[in-house]
């Protein structure tokens, strides 16, 4: 273990976050006063029954809701502060989401799909995004598949050019929502030993899940319950 003074810095850090619902006019906390630090490549699974709030928390985390209270900071943004339009473009740029459900575009092959970020975003030139799109289904071991449409995929290889387009603009945070949902379990560990490897590589990992077999692949498990922490929230500032 290194020393306390060699610890990365938090690239993720929630301050004090609540978020409120109102649901037949009577409000709902869905998540109450969350304080966590996330460091760079670390591989966090967050764990939690159904309604504990880590659906909320990544929704926070990937800037597609606000706080109702609190603050969210991601590198040097302040989530919780700036504008749609500003929340929008960096999401674009920064954050990369892998779905239970693939949610890969039908009508487009594998390497379209994973194009299809750096088209919206601009990221890379023009005749840099095929190349790059090739690179990254290579690099996770679907090379071959790249121009099929995804119905002639298997599920472990839909999920892996998800992946690939999660990665397409190298965003600083990676984010799985119950990833493995959908997928059996073989394949759901060769999907684990997948992030693992790229947290290895020092990309930043967030996962919520109901599969406790991810957790012995992770750097560190986060446990949700009725909205707050209750415990692996000490992380950096253990």
């Amino acid at each position: 273990m290194g020393q306390i003074d060699s610890m990365p810095e938090a690239l993720i850090r929630f301050r004090d976050v609540s978020k409120t619902y109102p649901i037949a006019g009577v409000p709902f906390t869905a998540l109450g006063g969350v304080t966590l630090d996330i460091a760079a490549g670390e591989f966090v699974v967050v764990v939690g029954e159904s309604g504990s709030g880590k659906s909320t928390l990544l929704a926070l985390l990937a800037g597609i809701d606000r706080p109702s209270q609190g603050e969210v900071h991601v590198g040097d943004v302040a989530l919780h502060a700036i504008s749609e339009r500003e929340l929008s473009a960096w999401r674009g740029r920064s954050i990369g989401i892998v779905f239970q459900f693939f949610q890969l575009l039908p009508t487009l092959t594998a390497c379209e799909n994973v194009m299809l970020p750096m088209d919206f975003c601009g990221t890379y030139a023009a005749r840099e995004r095929r190349p790059r799109a090739l690179a990254l289904l290579d690099r996770l071991g679907v090379a071959d598949q790249a121009n099929k449409l995804p119905s002639r995929l298997s599920g472990g290889q839909q999920q892996r050019v998800a992946v690939a387009r999660a990665l397409a603009n190298n965003p600083a945070v990676l984010l799985a929502d119950e990833p493995t949902g959908n997928l059996d379990s073989k394949t759901s560990q060769s999907l684990l030993e997948l992030l693992a490897s790229l947290s290895n590589e020092g990309h930043t990992i967030v996962m919520v899940t109901h599969d406790r077999a991810a957790m012995q692949f992770a750097s560190r498990t986060i446990a949700l319950a009725d909205g707050r922490v209750v415990s692996g929230a000490e992380g950096l500032h253990a």
